[in-house]
């Protein structure tokens, strides 16, 4: 097969799909690779670490798209890449559909197939692709509440672990899976006083008992009543709900941020799937914040594109054994040996295959 690595277009989108090192394990299995020059120049990989590893170094990206059996990217296709789709084409990226009608509509006129990492679920309800990316995007979530705490940053201007006589920050976290648990984590050790909220409550009771010996975890179910209540005395939220392949639950809503102090901050790590706070809206990495209702919101789509190294080594290290399993046999053979994988297909042919996309946009199903 022919499986093309395009560079990112995104805004300050720096990853790269496969670091050399998965190039070469797909070349060694006789796959020809072809990688658009200074695709990985923002991770600190050269095009010649490229070469070496057997890559065909491509000039332009209509030419990586063009001659592609599958394009293996990181982020959803941007508008100006859609013109790139066509019927033959396997697209494997986080495609985040139901946050993008427009690219939906856009992936079924264009015939295209496509792959999501993020509904790749294991039967036990693991997602192994959104996994590494959500453990980045919960510790950045923490380090960048931290930072537009500040005042210069437009914060209330709170320490995050306080200093002896004086409280620490309060960080209310809504949901506590991957992102959320390492949120707590990051929060925690900095010195924060956490208050983490879930519907699960065995999740919640697995938490508690490990992390909850230091004292400053509080766990709390979440509903409407307690959410308003936590954000009284939030200094910071951060969103961190997920409904695999669907829109993101709306928790917070523009009445409640009343309910916040002024100045407070809102990370929105759900913003990829609409987010999960009424006010957010995606912003970019040159242009990250903005205030409602004197509440400073963070909207950044691809928050773990700003430490691109470490996330192309760790994306990769979960997605180069599926690409392999799609370059290495007919997909639909691919697909029923392998259910987990079968849950990552979206769109087969430009028709949608995935009930929880199909739901978001009130479609029919193949």
């Amino acid at each position: 097969m022919i499986i093309a690595i395009p560079k990112e277009v995104k805004n300050n989108e720096y990853r790269v799909a496969l670091p050399p090192s998965g190039v070469r394990e797909l070349t060694r299995r006789q796959h020809t690779v072809l990688v658009e020059t200074n695709a990985g120049a923002g991770s600190g990989f050269s095009d010649d670490e490229y070469a070496q590893a057997g890559a065909t170094i491509v000039p332009t990206a209509d030419e990586t798209w063009a001659r592609a059996d599958m394009v293996v990217k990181v982020k959803e296709p941007l508008p100006t890449e859609y013109g790139y789709l066509h019927e033959k084409l396997i697209l494997f990226t986080y495609l985040h559909l139901a946050a993008d009608e427009a690219l939906c509509r856009a992936m079924m006129n264009s015939g295209v197939t496509g792959l999501a990492y993020e509904t790749v679920q294991m039967p036990n309800g693991h997602l192994p692709l959104l996994q590494p990316m959500s453990e980045v995007a919960g510790r950045m979530a923490t380090q960048i509440a931290a930072q537009y705490l500040q005042k210069p940053e437009g914060g209330r201007g709170v320490l995050m672990g306080g200093v002896p006589g004086v409280r620490p920050a309060h960080i209310v976290i809504l949901g506590a899976g991957t992102v959320g648990t390492h949120a707590a984590q990051i929060a925690l050790g900095m010195g924060a006083q956490v208050t983490l909220m879930d519907i699960n409550l065995e999740r919640l009771r697995y938490l508690d008992e490990v992390m909850g010996s230091r004292g400053r975890l509080t766990t709390v179910y979440s509903n409407e009543i307690n959410v308003s209540t936590a954000l009284m005395t939030a200094d910071a939220v951060i969103g961190a709900v997920l409904v695999t392949g669907a829109r993101a639950p709306r928790l917070v809503t523009r009445e409640m941020l009343r309910l916040m102090p002024r100045n407070s901050v809102i990370v929105d790590v759900a913003v990829d799937q609409g987010g999960c706070v009424e006010t957010t809206r995606p912003t970019t990495h040159s242009d990250p914040t903005y205030y409602v209702d004197d509440v400073l919101h963070y909207g950044v789509a691809n928050m773990p594109g700003a430490v691109p190294r470490t996330s192309s080594l760790a994306l990769s290290n979960a997605t180069l054994q599926y690409v392999i399993k799609v370059a290495g046999g007919d997909l639909d053979t691919v697909m029923a040996q392998d259910p987990a994988l079968a849950g990552g297909l979206n769109l087969r042919g430009g028709k949608i295959v995935h009930q929880a996309v199909a739901d978001t946009f009130g479609l029919s199903m193949r």
